[in-house]
C-alpha cells in the first residue's frame, strides 16, 4: 500500500440514538468510552488506521456541531482535517465532498471509508484486508467489506456476490447486488444460500473512481462538489458548504452508487468485527462475572442478577437484586433499565417521550 497517496476517511457525524441515555445529540456514541477502556471509539478507530495512514491523511467527516469534540480526541489532527457537514444529509453528500475535496489535493488519492463505531478485534487482519482492497480498487474499482453472517440478523444490509470454488476469506469477487434490510424469512434464505454477506458499510476507492460514479449514478450530488474544486482550503469554503448540503438530497452512498455501479467488488473479512449499534451488541466484547453480567462502573453489587449489561458512573454505588437479562444504564440526570428482549424498541420508547 502506497501510504504517500492513501487517505483515511472516518464517517464521525451519527447520533447514536440507540445508545441512550449516554449518547445525546450533544455528545453521541463515537465520542463515548462505552468499552470502558478510556478510549472513544473514535479515538480507537483513528488509532487503526493510523497504523498504516500517517495522521496528516486521515480526515474526519462530522457535524458541525461535533468539530470541538473531534479536534479535543484527537489533537494530532488539524483543524483543516476536520470536514463538517452544517447538515446531516446521510453518506452520500459527504463522502462526495470529501473525495472532491482530496481529489483536489491528490489526483492519484485512494480513500479507505469507515465509520467512527465499529468495533474490530483483530487490527493486523484488518490491516491485510485493507491491503487487498486497496489493491482492488486500484484497478477502478469501488470495493466493499462483506462479513460472512452468524446469524440470521434482520438488522444489516447484505451484499449477494459471486461464490466460486476460488472465493476464500480475504479475497476479492464481483458484487451481485446490495440487499436491504431483510424479514426473518429472507434472512435465513440468505444464511441458507452462502453467498451473502453483511454489508460492514467500510469501503476503499480511488477519489477519482468514486467521482466517476458519482458523475454517473448521482450527477446532482457531483455537480454540487466538483463545480468549485478552487474553493477548497479557503475561507470561502464554509460558505460553499452551507449552499451544497441545502441543495443536496438526503441520500446514502449505498442508494447513491454501489447498487447501480458495475465495477463493485467485495471483500470477504475475517477480522472479529462488530458494528456496536446498541447495548446488546457490546455484551459479546466486554468481561463478564461468574453470573455472566457485563459490568462497567466501580462500585457495582449485583445480588441474584445474571446476564445483565450494566454501564454506570465510576463514582456511584449501585445495588442491584434480582435482575435477570436487563440493560441498566445511568448518567449524570438519565437512567434506562430496559429489558434485553426489548432492545428494539428503544428508539419507539424514546420517541414516546419526546426525545427522538
Amino acid at each position: 500500500m502506497n501510504s504517500k497517496n492513501t487517505y483515511g476517511l472516518i464517517m464521525a457525524g451519527g447520533v447514536g440514538s440507540r445508545f441512550w441515555p449516554l449518547s445525546t445529540t450533544e455528545h453521541p456514541k463515537q465520542f463515548l468510552d462505552v468499552l470502558g477502556i478510556g478510549k472513544s471509539l473514535l479515538r480507537l478507530t483513528f488509532e487503526r488506521l493510523n497504523k498504516f495512514i500517517p495522521s496528516e491523511h486521515i480526515y474526519i467527516l462530522t457535524n458541525t456541531s461535533y468539530e470541538q469534540l473531534v479536534l479535543e480526541q484527537l489533537p494530532e489532527l488539524t483543524a483543516g482535517q476536520v470536514l463538517c457537514e452544517p447538515e446531516r444529509k446521510n453518506t452520500a453528500p459527504c463522502i462526495a465532498y470529501a473525495a472532491a475535496k482530496i481529489n483536489a489535493l491528490d489526483t492519484d488519492a485512494t480513500l479507505l471509508v469507515s465509520p467512527a463505531d465499529h468495533l474490530i478485534i483483530n487490527e493486523a487482519r484488518f490491516e491485510q484486508i485493507i491491503e487487498t482492497a486497496w489493491q482492488t480498487a486500484q484497478n477502478g474499482q469501488l470495493v466493499t467489506l462483506g462479513i460472512e453472517p452468524t446469524r440470521p440478523d434482520t438488522g444489516y444490509g447484505y451484499i449477494e456476490f459471486e461464490k466460486t470454488e476460488n472465493t476464500i476469506k480475504g479475497s476479492a469477487c464481483p458484487v451481485l447486488q446490495f440487499r436491504e434490510k431483510p424479514n426473518l424469512a429472507t434472512a435465513e434464505a440468505f444464511l441458507s444460500a452462502g453467498n451473502f454477506f453483511w454489508n460492514a458499510g467500510i469501503f476503499v476507492w480511488k477519489a477519482a473512481v468514486v467521482l466517476d460514479a458519482l458523475k454517473s449514478h448521482q450527477q446532482d450530488v457531483y455537480d454540487i462538489f466538483s463545480a468549485q474544486p478552487a474553493v477548497y482550503g479557503t475561507d470561502e469554503e464554509a460558505n460553499f458548504l452551507r449552499t451544497a448540503f441545502a441543495a443536496c438530497p438526503d441520500i446514502s452512498i449505498d442508494f447513491a452508487i454501489m447498487e447501480k455501479a458495475q465495477n463493485v467488488s467485495m471483500i470477504s473479512a475475517d477480522f472479529d468485527w462488530s458494528d456496536l449499534g446498541t447495548w446488546g451488541s457490546l455484551i459479546a466484547h466486554l468481561q463478564k462475572d461468574e453470573q455472566q453480567n457485563s459490568i462497567i462502573g466501580q462500585n457495582v453489587y449485583a445480588f441474584d442478577t445474571n446476564n445483565c449489561l450494566v454501564n454506570v458512573p465510576t463514582n456511584k454505588t449501585v445495588l442491584l437484586d434480582g435482575l435477570q437479562d436487563y440493560i441498566v444504564v445511568d448518567s449524570d440526570d438519565k437512567l434506562m433499565v430496559l429489558r434485553l428482549s426489548n432492545e428494539q424498541k428503544l428508539k419507539e420508547y424514546l420517541k414516546s417521550m419526546g426525545l427522538n
